[in-house]
């Protein structure tokens, strides 16, 4: 038996985005369908941030145990029991799981088909048995990994991020192509576990990110074992009994990786096939859908969100469209994808967060009227009290002293990058962040350092001298 139904908003994807306009447009009261084929959570929660993030935490713990002598701890096992950290990722999965549930979405009035659905028309998208109509619809179908055309690479297993954290058993060595975040994350995470570990790009590692926070990145990396080279060719994959040979290509000359088990994290790849989108009128390359500054795509009662649209393929940034796409479909407001001021981490120990203008960024467009000030981790007391000394924070500024950009690479950068995060998006000057008073001792303490040191120029001067010498002669 088929069924009809009729309502305000269809979302198709319950992942970060779709289920963020899901709730919001249940809960204002308009009649809400989520269609969900595959997992409710998405990437995020099933193989994207909630898995890698609790196995980074996993491996920092038996990394910090592995360095306990430094702090005058001696102990004596320090080996990780790989099944159970993977017990303990599927535990976080499984304690969030619930606020993503088919059943949460259900109480809160929501209608959810969980089948994989198709446009029928420009109005109407058809999801196993039942037929919707809506006034609005959301495509926020998501992202999968992109696997390279690299020669051989269809006649071995490897893990992406959708597999890899299903895997129970240890990798002896693991080879990972690609040193973005992904990469990275999943290259120290399993060192620290106790995997052999080679790191493979053909740019440099984390290209996006400043090269001089990225450095302090690497040196951790080779520091604990990490194999990483960057720029380099890979010629073909090769499988080698029960294991992979990566086959590399360096000025003619030919060098052999064996591996047990090999890791693809080179990027994503937008799900836009078997949307029917061409019914629904929707232009859409394989990089993503067309979308316009408020998210409306080429058929103006549909809108896309998240990865699916490509661009910056965060969370927060899915987050963000939700709002976005909820003041547009539900109160006509003309709300525009333009974040005042977008941050991003990747979360390797050191972490590297980011918001605004990198240096080179700043440079290139104001040239010597960019102020770039600094302080290192090893300044701060709570840094040296806690044994993370490397790293460093870098604020540029505009010769009239506002804040262009921070980036912070250290212990605890996705969170110190916050308040900058603040100063941008309220466009606040140098001297706002430099006249907090931030706890002693905290990191904290190293972004009120970086602010305060645009004044000291100024304040220790030879004017600032012959001032303060000349107000002494009237007592």
């Amino acid at each position: 038996m088929s069924e009809d139904i009729t309502a305000d908003i269809c979302i198709l994807g319950a992942g970060s985005a779709g289920l963020s306009v899901a709730a919001g447009a249940v809960q204002m009261g308009a009649r809400t369908v989520l269609i969900e084929g595959h997992r409710m959570g998405g990437d995020c929660l099933n193989t994207g941030c909630v898995p890698s993030k609790s196995i980074l935490s996993a491996a920092k713990v038996a990394q910090t145990v592995r360095r306990a002598g430094i702090y005058g701890i001696d102990v004596q096992n320090h080996k990780a029991d790989f099944a159970a950290v993977q017990r303990y990722v599927r535990s976080i999965i499984d304690a969030i799981a619930p606020h993503d549930s088919v059943e949460r979405f259900t109480k809160l009035g929501c209608r959810v088909i969980t089948a994989r659905a198709s446009f029928t028309g420009p109005k109407s998208v058809v999801a196993g048995n039942v037929s919707v109509r809506a006034r609005r619809f959301v495509i926020a179908t998501g992202s999968r990994p992109f696997v390279p055309s690299i020669p051989g690479i269809e006649e071995v297993d490897f893990f992406t991020n959708e597999t890899i954290f299903d895997n129970s058993v240890l990798p002896p060595y693991l080879v990972v192509i690609g040193a973005g975040p992904i990469g990275c994350e999943m290259a120290q995470a399993h060192r620290r576990l106790g995997s052999r570990v080679t790191l493979l790009d053909s740019d440099r590692m984390l290209p996006k990110d400043d090269p001089e926070a990225v450095d302090v990145v690497r040196r951790a990396f080779r520091a604990e074992g990490i194999e990483l080279t960057e720029r380099v060719r890979i010629a073909r994959i090769e499988r080698a009994g029960e294991g992979i040979v990566i086959v590399l290509n360096a000025n003619g000359n030919e060098r052999r990786i064996e591996g047990s088990h090999l890791l693809i994290a080179t990027g994503r790849r937008a799900n836009v096939e078997g949307l029917g989108l061409d019914e629904a009128g929707v232009s859409y390359t394989p990089h993503g859908i067309k979308v316009d500054a408020r998210l409306r795509t080429t058929n103006k009662h549909i809108y896309a969100a998240g990865d699916v649209i490509g661009g910056a393929q965060f969370t927060h940034v899915a987050n963000f469209h939700a709002g976005v796409i909820l003041r547009n479909a539900l109160f006509r407001l003309p709300a525009k994808n333009a974040p005042k001021a977008l941050p991003w981490v990747t979360y390797t120990d050191p972490e590297l967060a980011h918001v605004g203008l990198t240096e080179a960024e700043a440079r290139r467009r104001l040239g010597d009227a960019v102020r770039i000030l600094r302080a290192d981790f090893a300044q701060n007391d709570r840094a040296q009290t806690d044994g993370h000394t490397f790293g460093f924070i870098k604020v540029a500024v505009s010769k009239r002293g506002y804040i262009l950009g921070a980036t912070i690479v250290g212990s605890q950068a996705g969170e110190l990058i916050v308040p900058w995060v603040l100063a941008l998006s309220s466009k606040l000057k140098i001297g706002d962040m430099a006249s907090i008073i931030a706890p002693y001792p905290t990191l904290s303490e190293i972004s009120k350092r970086t602010a305060g040191s645009y004044f000291t120029p100024t304040l220790f001067s030879n004017m600032t001298r012959r001032v303060v010498r000349f107000l002494g002669v009237f007592g």
